[in-house]
């Protein structure tokens, strides 16, 4: 028996030798299967929320979350209300972000270099082309949706107490739009960037008194150069974005901070009934996954676009071939139709009053009936009074796009289309 045994052990393994390696496979295979769960658990801190006291407590216990409310009103959350425009904002500064990056680490701003980079991008670069197109569309959307934004706060009525100082935030977040648009034009250093630039600085040039100092400090120089697309570089990738991404925290912030999206008010509106008007809902897991719904719908149809479409990239910057007309970026083009009639009335004082009609409005217009609701009858007046404003600054800048010709005259841009 003791031989039999001695034999066993000395021609194989026993059970016990090899169940344990199995053994330690296994629990190898077990801790490779909880690395995704405990990594969710170690960036959440708790698992999947399935009670409302969870969900309100994953707002408030995750930093990138906690800036959302942790209910909102059913009223905020449909689409015909918003629109999705101020989502649309953040996605689009944040594709900028993301791309404004990549092509950081190909870019120089340098006149010897800006151009032949951009050419690199339409050629060498992976992906080079469609990055660009990305974030020059992005940048086209997001002026355009700023205004919209504006225009929805305005109709609403989303700027009266206690929602005043958000306004204002709103709109200086406009005038940076305007400004990081600006200063991206003039990167691609082509005739198109190059003379429009000129143009939109000595537009500020016009303002009195500090116009001409701001003009040199933005420019270094009299002229377009060296200096100035190093200036516009900086404020374009370090400056402006810094000061805008502190802004649109703090604007989120302050949303949830003034009792979330203006709704109407029960005792002065029909379009709540009492049931409804009480009740709200945790932020978690809706907003949240329509947020990301949004986000991804954002960013693949400016990846169609950028595609099919690409940035323009006209030929490289010759400060002695100037085009005519030389025209400002789309968005000043109605400024630049005022200057010609007026270069101190266009350029400086209509613009003024119209950035601090927009500052002061809320301070102005105390009357808190409307809130939360498209067109109200009772705000009537001064919606028209908007409109108007906005319809003749779109009449402007279409007039300043296609009906100037050289020399800035007038002329009728289907004069020159091809015959039947």
């Amino acid at each position: 028996m003791n031989d039999s045994t001695e034999n066993n052990t000395a021609t194989g393994p026993t059970q016990e030798t090899v169940e344990k390696p199995q053994s330690r496979l296994r629990a190898a295979a077990e801790v490779i299967a909880q690395i995704p769960r405990n990594a969710y658990r170690s960036f959440i801190r708790m698992g999947y929320p399935t009670e409302v006291r969870q969900r309100l407590a994953m707002i408030v216990n995750n930093w990138f979350l906690h800036i959302h409310s942790t209910r909102v009103h059913p009223y905020s959350l449909r689409p015909q209300f918003t629109l999705g425009l101020g989502l649309l904002n953040l996605f689009l500064f944040l594709i900028l972000l993301v791309t404004g990056i990549w092509l950081m680490f190909y870019y120089v701003p340098s006149p010897d270099e800006a151009y032949g980079r951009m050419q690199d991008f339409l050629n060498v670069v992976t992906f080079g082309r469609v990055m660009r197109n990305l974030h020059r569309w992005a940048a086209h959307a997001m002026v355009i949706a700023v205004v919209l934004h504006t225009c929805r706060v305005f109709y609403t009525a989303a700027y009266k107490p206690p929602r005043e100082f958000n306004w204002v935030i709103g709109v200086v977040l406009l005038i940076l739009t305007l400004a990081l648009s600006f200063t991206g034009y003039l990167l691609p250093w082509d005739q198109l960037s190059f003379w429009a630039i000129t143009v939109g600085a000595n537009i500020i040039g016009y303002a009195p008194v500090l116009g001409a100092k701001f003009r040199l400090l933005l420019l270094g120089s009299d002229t377009v150069g060296g200096e100035a697309l190093l200036r516009f570089y900086v404020l374009h990738v370090a400056l402006l974005p810094t000061v805008a991404a502190v802004l649109i925290g703090y604007h989120f912030w302050r949303i949830r901070k003034d009792g979330g999206l203006a709704r109407p008010q029960l005792k002065t509106s029909g379009l709540l009934k009492k049931p409804e008007a009480e009740v709200t809902i945790p932020s978690f897991p809706r907003v949240l996954y329509i947020e990301v719904l949004f986000l991804l719908l954002t960013t693949a149809l400016l990846l169609l676009i950028s595609l099919y479409w690409n940035a323009p990239l006209e030929p490289i910057a010759d400060p002695n071939q100037p085009p005519n007309p030389s025209k400002a970026p789309w968005y000043f083009l109605g400024v630049q139709e005022l200057v010609s009639y007026s270069a101190f009335w266009g350029g400086v004082v209509l613009p003024t009053l119209f950035v601090l009609g927009l500052l002061l409005l809320p301070y102005l217009d105390r009357d808190p009936r409307g809130v939360g609701v498209w067109f109200a009858k009772e705000r009537m007046f001064v919606m028209v009074i908007w409109s108007l404003v906005w319809l003749v600054t779109i009449i402007f800048t279409v007039i300043g796009v296609y009906f100037r010709g050289p020399i800035w005259n007038f002329y009728w841009p289907w004069q020159n289309w091809p015959g039947p």
